[in-house]
């Protein structure tokens, strides 16, 4: 009887370890456009932990997407775009530190709605290492059954032909949409879970000749809810 009480109060407490991890961290980005609610992954743990870390400590409270290109993505997270000038150029502040790469493709892509880590290219960044604090939100188009070879044969040139299209994702490229070229090549740690019209709003907005909005476009403040 002691046995199959202690085998239950550890098959119990194994549910709830699973459960536990399960869960998804959930963060708002309130922007002066609209609120974007974002599950972060955790097949994902170093992303994950370290925007965390950035939204619980303010950091994001007043940065400027200042890369946003239309039927692409659009991009934040550059902690100088806070104070920046009007038509200042963005991107390049420097970082203290950067993030090893977490590529978990085919599980996680660049899906409508995917959250993903910007970063350096492969020819200063061979190991593919994330942005400390930039990120991108995937908005993409949909991709015809053309399209997608063409995007297969980039991911071919990126990734010495490792990473393969699934039909699964061929699918969803077809019919949601994204940005199948990135993948293998760019950490996806989260994805859109309210808002999703929100980055189309801000995907369309004019911009100037370094892709930044002409009319800035803020995260007024980032909180974790989950």
């Amino acid at each position: 009887m002691k046995k199959t009480i202690v085998f239950l109060l550890f098959c119990l407490i194994a549910v709830l370890a699973q459960a536990q991890t399960d869960t998804r961290r959930e963060v708002e980005l309130v922007t002066d456009s609209g609120t974007i609610r974002i599950a972060l992954y955790n097949e994902t743990p170093l992303h994950r932990d370290n925007f965390l870390k950035h939204v619980q400590a303010g950091d994001y409270d007043g940065v400027l997407f200042h890369r946003v290109i239309k039927d692409f993505m659009v991009q934040a997270g550059d902690l100088a775009s806070k104070t920046a000038k009007a038509g200042q150029m963005l991107g390049d502040t420097p970082e203290a530190y950067s993030i090893p790469a977490e590529i978990c493709f085919p599980k996680l892509y660049h899906k409508r709605g995917a959250l993903a880590a910007a970063r350096e290219g492969d020819n200063v960044n061979p190991e593919r290492a994330s942005s400390s604090t930039q990120f991108y939100i995937v908005w993409g188009q949909k991709f015809s059954d053309q399209q997608l070879e063409w995007a297969q044969s980039r991911i071919d040139k990126y990734t010495d032909g490792k990473a393969k299209l699934t039909p699964e994702l061929c699918e969803t490229y077809k019919t949601l949409g994204g940005t199948p070229h990135l993948d293998g090549s760019y950490t996806v740690f989260g994805e859109v879970l309210e808002g999703l019209g929100i980055v189309e709003k801000i995907q369309r907005t004019a911009t100037d000749d370094n892709d930044r909005p002409i009319n800035d476009i803020r995260i007024v403040t980032a909180k974790v809810v989950k």
